[in-house]
């Protein structure tokens, strides 16, 4: 496939860079930006919409709702075609298009130290443990095939557990970790108390969507976790992984890990730096931000990888996240096989919240193929992008401009996708009300 120009991704990247998000996706997919606070949010528009040089008028309302540490969020758009006016079929082609509606249900935070956390409905970045199995996996990524899942996790103390779902509406991609504190009982030395050992399981019982196949893909692992330094403002651990895939190969990776949480309420920061050895026909982070696209593909399946790997490697992983002042927020994370062309694969998202009056921003970019820094600027079918801006010209009055890259099924190669471009200009309506509560 032709590269585009890298001008159009260059507005994206320089948004990323300057505005990343970090603790909770919410945030960057949040209607309009996000001009949300503890508060209702009820937003609807008309505008108009190219998807794959095709124009569509576009209605659509998007109610929130935030306080304390609950938030829910609908998206229900109706695209008519220009030509015809008929709506458009590939948005209402299945019962299921209907709970799609249902943007999220969220109740906490999940990377802030809090005791419990679930949300239903997008889940753009599932992660499990330290990311070894699962990593930033995301289940919107082919946008008419998104789905409705689930994330529940909850720490009890002494130990505790994470679970997903990827898609409540068919037995596909299910996740979990276990952990456990055994010194927390018979020891109050601040280090020793808080190691944790744990066990993560993630299997996908149906990657290419036919039952008949018995190709399912399960991955196992087991962690320990040695916190150096734990209080309520900031934690510094040294951890380990080792996991392997059924049928397949192992691996292990030792990394550091250190947290800041919400500094006399000015700073978040987060920073994770990880080696690897990859043994033969294994890959880490097997479930990562392009899995929606690789399990089913047949010329990027994540099996046919597995075989061609038969050489042991080593590798790199890194993650850098954290906001100021609520103002910019980041994130953003990169991992590199030793000696391995193209195999670079960055993960970058990019907010400005509602602290910043009449202007919010949203970002988001996955590129799985970088070799050298120029790839980084050529948005292929490789990438995966989303960027949004709005301006709010009133209280209620908002104008706001979506652009996503992102995929959708191929009717000349079964089973494949293509490289599908939505842009979105949009005025809409919004109306806030006081919902109470504080975080």
């Amino acid at each position: 496939m032709r590269r585009p120009s890298g001008l159009p991704f260059l507005a994206i990247l320089t948004a990323s860079i300057l505005f990343s998000s970090p603790l909770g996706a919410q945030s960057i997919y949040s209607s309009y930006g996000g001009w949300l606070n503890n508060q209702g949010m009820v937003t609807g528009g008309i505008g108009i919409a190219t998807i794959e040089g095709q124009s569509y008028f576009t209605m659509n309302l998007r109610p929130e709702l935030a306080f304390g540490k609950f938030g829910a969020g609908l998206d229900v758009t109706l695209r008519f075609d220009a030509d015809t006016g008929d709506l458009r079929n590939e948005d209402w082609d299945s019962s299921y298009d209907y709970f799609r509606m249902l943007r999220y249900v969220r109740y906490g935070f999940k990377q802030n130290p809090e005791p419990f956390y679930t949300r239903l409905g997008a889940l753009d970045n599932a992660r499990l443990g330290h990311g070894f199995i699962m990593n930033y996996y995301n289940n919107q990524l082919i946008y008419d095939q998104r789905k409705l899942g689930l994330e529940f996790d909850y720490d009890f103390g002494i130990g505790g557990f994470e679970l997903m779902t990827n898609n409540l509406g068919r037995a596909e991609i299910f996740g979990g970790r276990l952990y456990y504190r055994p010194l927390q009982l018979i020891t109050q030395t601040p280090i020793l108390k808080n190691f944790a050992i744990g066990a993560t399981y993630a299997t996908d019982i149906d990657p290419d969507a036919k039952r008949k196949t018995k190709n399912r893909v399960s991955v196992f692992g087991f962690d320990a976790e040695l916190p150096i330094i734990k209080t309520p403002i900031s934690k510094l651990a040294l951890y380990g992984d080792v996991a392997k895939i059924n049928g397949y190969g192992s691996g292990q990776a030792v990394g550091i890990e250190f947290q800041l949480f919400n500094l006399s309420g000015l700073v978040n920061f987060g920073a994770q730096l990880e080696r690897r050895f990859l043994g033969k026909r294994f890959l880490p982070s097997y479930f990562g931000p392009f899995y929606e696209l690789e399990r089913s593909d047949p010329d990027s399946n994540r099996t046919d990888q597995l075989n061609a790997k038969i050489a042991s490697t080593r590798g790199i992983y890194g993650r850098l996240f954290g906001s100021v002042l609520n103002v910019i927020n980041l994130l953003g994370s990169y991992e590199r096989t030793d000696g391995v062309p193209r195999s670079g694969l960055l993960h970058v998202e990019a907010s400005i919240p509602n602290t910043v009056p009449s202007f919010a921003a949203r970002a988001s970019y996955d590129d799985r193929a970088v070799d050298k820094f120029s790839d980084v600027f050529k948005m292929d079918e490789n990438s995966a992008a989303r960027v949004g801006l709005g301006y709010k010209m009133t209280p209620y009055l908002i104008m706001y401009l979506d652009y996503v890259w992102t995929f959708e099924p191929d009717p000349a190669r079964p089973g494949a996708f293509r490289v599908q471009k939505r842009f979105e200009p949009q005025l809409a309506l919004s109306f806030t009300f006081p919902v109470g509560g504080g975080r």
